[in-house]
């Protein structure tokens, strides 16, 4: 089967985001471009590696002199839900970044896990459990897809430096919107307390 490439040179909007409540949230890369929508479903660790290797990129630019924000302006960061439809278009399994110089953007790549990729991943079907010690997944640094037809489907989308911060700081809150942290352990509180392994099991 032919792969699908979703391409977005020009978005008019990219965000991650999230549906269910805190405990059952399931995280979404989602492009927009015009009536073109592309969502790509993936693990919140891997949002969190994301913003955190886009942050070291736009500081690396920065050394470099490439004019890119250092803050955001709260009335710059993307507050609003996630785009409908919201159909999903592959679980993301490889994702990838890098700087094109020729057009001043930051790339963006993610694509569709495969077989490989699921037979790495131990973890179970929850989307926002404690990731601390979890693996960031697959992430490489600016290996574009082109070239062969019959790889795994992806979306490619080219940001500015402004918006690629935008992207971060949202990313950051979306992260950390999820299950307060237990006052005595650590882990994540379900809104009817857990069992807290400092407690002997008892609810906390």
């Amino acid at each position: 089967m032919t792969r699908r490439a979703y391409l977005f040179d020009s978005p008019d909007r990219f965000v991650a985001g999230t549906v269910g409540q805190p405990g059952n949230r399931t995280f979404f890369l989602q492009a927009r471009e015009g009536d073109r929508i592309a969502s790509v479903v993936l693990e919140k660790v891997q949002v969190a590696a994301l913003a955190h290797r886009l942050g070291e990129l736009l500081e690396e630019l920065r050394r470099r002199g490439v004019d890119a924000p250092e803050t955001i302006a709260p009335s710059d960061v993307d507050e609003r839900p996630l785009d409908e439809p919201l159909i999903e278009a592959f679980r993301a399994g490889t994702l990838t970044i890098g700087w094109d110089p020729q057009h001043e953007r930051v790339v963006l790549e993610a694509l569709a896990m495969t077989e490989g990729d699921e037979d790495d991943d131990d973890e179970d079907d929850a989307e926002d459990e404690d990731d601390e010690d979890e693996d960031e997944g697959s992430f490489d640094l600016l290996a574009l897809a082109d070239g062969d037809v019959d790889g795994p489907d992806f979306v490619r989308v080219r940001l500015t430096t402004a918006e690629t911060a935008a992207f971060v700081e949202r990313s950051l809150r979306v992260v950390a919107a999820g299950r307060p942290p237990c006052p005595i352990c650590g882990r994540p509180l379900d809104p009817q307390g857990h069992l807290c392994p400092r407690k002997n099991g008892y609810l906390n």
